[in-house]
């Protein structure tokens, strides 16, 4: 079967089309600025050259045309008719409590997804435009919902609960959810096969280090906790959010500078960080560790307190979980961030870890980057959230056949 996997954001839409016999990307590509001026798709079937064009997408209907016609292209297409085509899996960010596993997508997952929008108001509109286009141009073709947030709702109720009253979490649903649950559990499964190894005998440490980061502790098979909360401002510092803080803040900011709670949440959202701590000098970690290495103060202080709470967090979920077998870094710093995971590492002595230099600076594969013998294992694994999404889609496919 042929899988077409859409990730729709607010004025975005990745997509690749995957081979689920062979789970090759036979063709992937992204529209960006959807309804606003100087919109472009670009296009990369497998084995052949990058496309990219400018061309107006007043909607995500439009875009997703776009998409369906560059992949039937006569000339550089991967598929003749959309009938090749079985089923399409979208990614949705929030799912709420009521979902917890991917499902086939029908007019009442729409409305459950639709009620989850005020947790992930900057998230869920999106995908559901998304869901909305592609079954607008594919009536007949199955679509799954695959949730961000699945992956975490095998944590127990004293991993998600807040010190609150508990009638916000009755009345709202005030509690932990946590994201990239899709990154959480490719890569978890994924290091157990590498290493050949039971996936429902371990302790999984997952560290998804990117400009969004999150670490999940993943035992026996089940998600037990994650760093992220009711929403993706909570856990570690990251590219421009603040990460967890002192909730006083808000309030005494919001006094000495008279801002509101929208001012003060953007503030948390987009200007805090890495970025907010660099002194403003980048929210990217490529230019974090490059003025690292030049000794800049505002890069070092960065990069230093983002690997220290990398650090706290784990260290709190090998607690959670009396001990860990493996953990894995991934996502774009996870994965490409020698230096990020070396300055982490330096700090798991206490659990045996001795990195292995030569394996650390190796990139693009799943790889154990700790000296033979160590008890404790520390991997790199490259997420793959589409092929995960894509595997998805075929289970809930096929069950309904």
């Amino acid at each position: 079967m042929k899988v077409l996997v859409i990730n729709c954001g607010s004025s975005s839409l990745k997509f690749q089309l995957i081979d689920s016999n062979t789970e090759a990307c036979l063709a992937k590509g992204l529209c960006e600025r959807i309804a606003i001026e100087g919109s472009m798709i670009s296009y990369t079937p497998a084995g052949g050259e990058k496309e990219k064009k400018v061309t107006p997408m007043p909607d995500h209907t439009e875009a997703i045309r776009l998409v369906l016609d560059v992949l039937t292209n006569p000339v550089t297409g991967v598929v003749k008719n959309l009938d090749e085509i079985g089923a399409v899996g979208h990614r949705v960010v929030h799912g709420g409590e009521r979902f917890a596993q991917s499902v086939l997508i029908d007019d009442a997952v729409l409305k459950a997804i639709e009620e989850c929008n005020d947790l992930a108001p900057l998230h869920n509109p999106a995908n559901l435009i998304g869901i909305n286009a592609c079954r607008k141009l594919m009536p007949s073709t199955p679509m799954v919902a695959v949730f961000d947030t699945a992956f975490h709702q095998t944590m127990p109720e004293e991993a998600y609960m807040y010190g609150i009253p508990y009638e916000y979490y009755r009345k709202y649903k005030v509690r932990r959810y946590g994201f990239h649950g899709t990154s959480h559990s490719y890569v978890s499964r994924r290091a157990a096969q590498v290493l050949n190894l039971k996936y429902e005998d371990l302790k999984i440490i997952v560290c998804h280090l990117g400009n969004g980061a999150s670490v999940s502790a993943v035992k026996n098979g089940k998600c037990v906790d994650t760093s992220m909360g009711l929403t993706p401002l909570e856990g570690l510092i990251m590219g421009t959010r603040s990460g967890d803080i002192d909730p006083a803040i808000i309030e005494f900011i919001a006094h000495k500078e008279n801002k509101n709670i929208d001012e003060i949440m953007n503030i948390l959202n987009k200007k805090s960080g890495v970025l907010g701590l660099s002194d403003n000098l980048s929210s990217d970690f490529r230019d974090i560790e490059e003025g690292y290495f030049k000794g800049d103060e505002n890069a070092v202080r960065a990069m230093k307190t983002f690997c220290y709470r990398v650090v706290k967090q784990i260290g709190a979920y090998v607690a959670a979980m009396n001990g860990v077998d493996i953990i894995c870094f991934t996502a774009g710093v996870g994965e490409n961030g020698p230096l990020v995971r070396t300055l982490v590492c330096e700090q798991l002595g206490y659990l045996g870890v001795e990195l292995d230099e030569e394996a650390n600076a190796k990139r693009g594969e799943d790889i154990e980057i700790t000296q033979t013998g160590c008890k404790t294992k520390v991997m790199v694994i490259p997420t793959n959230e589409e092929l995960a999404i894509a595997r998805e889609t075929v289970q809930i496919t096929e069950q309904r056949a």
